[in-house]
């Protein structure tokens, strides 16, 4: 908490280095008598600054706790049976890209794959800085609308899928788990991976006995490795399951009704019988949907961060 206090008192300090310099190109501008090469290079300044304070002011909109760090970002497939499997599938594709694309590294920590196509689960873990700020917004029920290709007759078919994030905690000491609190198993790795998968128990599912709560991790070659990134994905998780309760409690004390999280659907990608995706949030919209599905969803993220509807963890 120490530390992203001292980031935004270094970046409040820019704002205002930002703000006097263009209070001082803007009185320059007005003593008149400036040539036209001055104006143009007051002006070209002035354009500089600009850009930087509305990069900073939009970093502002990370104080959450975490927001500086890594995410674990979660897909589970919902209601649609291999239809829904096959859009977890495409929403993972869509995030990996968006990672590429905003220079954050990605990969998968633990996926369970549909018999017929696509994925039941899978959980990844995107690094870089803000990784978690950005994609804390995308957290909630996504839901596609198109004709189904796992259908003979090609019937319009909806499905949905679950986005979970949580944040990579460098901090352990938020979530007290005790050794005797958890049942860790070991077992063969399924899927992608080549013969070692198969042939060793090395991945991980490390169970907290207090709460049911699961995390596993198969991604690794070592068995270690998999115990340190189910470790790393339980901890989020109880985190999560923390804020959570807070948040009931303080709801419950003001008389709130929360309604259940499969319930809060938060985007929309129609693809037939037109093209479109709508934020449900922001009410930001675009027809381009082969963009947004090839990871171009900065404009939704933005939205949300800038709207503030987004809670911060």
């Amino acid at each position: 908490m120490l530390r992203e206090l001292e980031s935004l008192d270094r970046e409040l300090g820019s704002l205002e280095r930002i703000e006097t310099e263009l209070r001082d190109l803007d009185e320059l501008s007005r003593l008149g008598d400036l040539g036209a090469d001055e104006e143009k290079d007051i002006s070209r300044q002035v354009d500089v600054l600009e850009k930087e304070m509305g990069e900073w002011e939009f970093r502002l909109l990370f104080s959450g706790a975490h927001d500086r760090g890594d995410a674990l970002v979660s897909i589970h497939a919902g209601a649609g049976g291999v239809d829904a499997q096959d859009w977890a599938e495409m929403l993972l594709r869509m995030y990996l890209r968006y990672a590429e694309q905003s220079g954050f590294k990605a990969h998968v920590i633990d996926e369970s794959r549909g018999g017929e196509a696509g994925i039941k689960s899978v959980t990844i873990e995107v690094s870089g800085e803000y990784a978690y700020g950005y994609l804390r917004t995308e957290a909630g029920v996504h839901r596609l609308v198109r004709l189904s290709p796992f259908n003979a007759n090609q019937l319009r078919q909806t499905s949905f899928a679950l986005v979970e994030v949580l944040p990579v905690l460098e901090d352990t000491a938020e979530v007290a788990v005790k050794p005797d609190e958890l049942r860790i198993d070991t077992y063969r790795a399924s899927g992608a991976g080549g013969q070692h998968v198969n042939k060793t128990d090395s991945a991980v599912r490390i169970t907290h006995l207090a709460t049911g709560i699961v995390a596993s991790s198969q991604s690794e070659r070592s068995q270690l490795q998999n115990r340190e990134q189910a470790m790393k994905l339980l901890i989020g998780k109880l985190y999560k399951r923390q804020l959570e309760e807070r948040e009931q409690e303080t709801k419950a004390l003001k008389g709130e009704h929360k309604s259940a999280e499969w319930g809060n659907q938060i985007r929309s990608y129609v693809l037939h019988p037109y093209n479109l995706v709508k934020d449900h949030r922001t009410k930001v919209e675009t027809a381009d949907t082969t963009k947004v599905l090839d990871g171009g969803i900065g404009p939704f993220i933005e939205a949300a961060l800038k709207s503030g509807i987004v809670s911060k963890g």
